[in-house]
């Protein structure tokens, strides 16, 4: 198996064979979380019109946007595990629309594709490793330090050699970004948002991403499908 590293959707656009999206902070981290929580399915849109709108097609759906990493007029909960976690989800649909995460899923051109953060790396290779690919490309949706350490993080657990990650992670501690988050400077962003999103492998199921009409859908591979 030849594993690919790519970054953003320049990157996305090159993907071959499985593809994995990875968006640390936040989005697949809040897709994993609502999907622990009873969520049905996330449906991924590009901007926000088309989230408001597809909202209102479907009864009793939750609205979760940001542009630019700040929180939207009009729609309370901004790309937020902490604020997910908070919510009833279950049997509901979770509305998507994000900056990095969101946009570059849907530049991906192959048909295999899973949305990954470090809360659901381990299932989610175990997943891939499922499909015996030629080619496992895992793209980093925007060049930030936990997508970069989330993608090594899962090459190591496919090729079964050993991953630090606490290591991998030490440049996004020593960043300014990181100082700012951790202080709570940052609009529509709690500090626990961190903690939530870097711990590794939360949940025992992948999240495989299959496309609808304008959005992309993301469901869950049960643990009893992925192996031990």
């Amino acid at each position: 198996m030849n594993i690919v590293h790519a970054t953003g959707i320049a990157g996305a656009l090159q993907a071959r064979g499985v593809v994995v999206v990875i968006d640390v902070l936040r989005s697949f981290t809040v897709s994993a979380y609502a999907l622990a929580g009873g969520a049905r399915e996330c449906l991924l849109v590009k901007t926000i019109a088309e989230a408001r709108a597809l909202a209102a097609e479907i009864t009793g759906s939750v609205l979760c946007a940001e542009e630019e990493a700040l929180p939207v007029d009009g729609i309370s909960i901004s790309n937020s595990p902490t604020q997910i976690r908070q919510l009833d989800l279950r049997d509901r649909v979770l509305i998507q629309r994000s900056t990095a995460g969101t946009q570059v899923a849907a530049a991906v051109q192959s048909d295999d594709i899973f949305a990954a953060s470090l809360v659901v790396a381990r299932a989610t290779v175990q997943a891939c490793l499922l499909r015996d690919p030629e080619v496992l490309t895992l793209v980093a949706s925007a060049d930030h330090p936990e997508d970069h350490a989330c993608a090594h993080y899962m090459e190591a657990i496919a090729t079964g050699t050993r991953a630090d990650l606490d290591q991998l992670l030490e440049p996004l501690r020593r960043s300014e970004r990181y100082r700012r988050l951790r202080g709570g400077a940052w609009p529509g962003f709690p500090p626990t948002d961190l903690d939530l999103s870097l711990q590794a492998d939360v949940f025992d199921f992948a999240m495989p991403v299959t496309r609808g009409a304008g959005y992309l859908r993301v469901g869950v591979d049960q643990p009893n499908s992925l192996g031990s």
